[in-house]
């Protein structure tokens, strides 16, 4: 069994992948803003045995970002890996926002892509962090994000050197679901569409995710409930995921925070990783988290 956290230290915000015959997954530092300037990335042949591939990413390589580097996610295409991560924080009128790094391998190491923020504004009322980046199956790749209980879809360019207006003009259209606060993802089962994000105070307890269920992209998104929080038997503040799905298999998995318990510093998060399964109307069933994590499966 993998075991729960999957490794060592302070890691939040994971998003996992598969590049070749590894897993990996790429999580955000988890320090106080001023410290958390890099980012590590950790691969797998079996979902057991992880190997941490340091420092990736860091300010001195994105002269624009200077602290709080976040929530990356990383994707392949056309033999190079593009890793999309929020800097700075920002606020308005404030440097910094979504930017995009670029490598010839999954370990990095990473530079720069454009010399500046892919996304350097607030649009919709939406901070711009916490990007999920995803091709739908016409090979439009969107990007999804944002804080601040917003939550904006856009079309990206091609060279992901920035986006194209949506038919009627817009660049950035809201899908804010109820509920909705931050850490958006989004796959697709059975033609649906499967929207997730975070709710509750990142630095608490009560941090979970919810999600719902559309025929498009765009939504609309009705939330159908809560499948991931804490358990006090086991741990507090279980929220900011991503999901890997096996379709060989067709296993199901959930990669997510969480706080030990006795923990009360907002940074002091483990990444995890439990079961995902549906029921017969295609629902998500609550997660139980666990100590023991999943079973050992090398990638087939």
């Amino acid at each position: 069994m993998s075991g729960n956290p999957v490794f060592p230290g302070w890691y939040a915000d994971p998003e996992v992948a598969v590049f070749g015959k590894k897993y990996w997954i790429y999580p955000t530092f988890s320090a106080p803003f001023d410290e958390q300037v890099f980012m590590d990335a950790f691969s797998s042949p079996d979902l057991v045995n992880w190997t941490k591939h340091s420092r990736i990413l860091d300010t001195a390589i994105v002269k624009w970002a200077r602290r709080a580097m976040w929530a990356p996610s990383v994707v392949e295409k056309g033999g190079k890996y593009y890793l999309f991560f929020g800097a700075n924080d920002i606020h308005e009128g404030e440097p910094g926002g979504i930017g995009v790094a670029v490598a010839d391998r999954p370990e990095g190491p990473f530079k720069d892509y454009l010399g500046k923020p892919l996304i350097g504004e607030i649009h919709n009322g939406a901070q711009p962090i916490d990007q999920f980046v995803f091709q739908d199956t016409g090979g439009q790749w969107y990007m999804i994000y944002g804080g601040w209980r917003h939550c904006n879809i856009a079309r990206l360019k091609a060279d992901f050197t920035g986006f194209e207006p949506f038919a009627d003009g817009t660049v950035f259209k809201e899908i804010t679901p109820e509920g909705y606060v931050e850490g958006p993802f989004m796959f697709r089962r059975n033609g649906k569409y499967y929207f997730m994000w975070s709710e509750g105070n990142w630095a608490g307890p009560d941090y979970c995710v919810a999600y719902a269920v559309a025929d498009t992209p765009f939504g609309p998104f009705k939330r159908l409930g809560k499948i991931l929080q804490q358990d006090p038997t086991v741990a507090t503040g279980a929220g900011h995921h991503s999901v890997l799905h096996l379709p060989k298999q067709d296993l199901w998995y959930i990669i997510y925070h969480r706080r030990p318990l006795g923990e009360t510093d907002g940074n002091h998060r483990v990444t995890c990783i439990d079961r995902m399964e549906f029921d017969a109307q295609g629902r998500i069933r609550p997660v139980r988290i666990t100590h023991q994590g999943v079973a050992r499966q090398p990638l087939r």
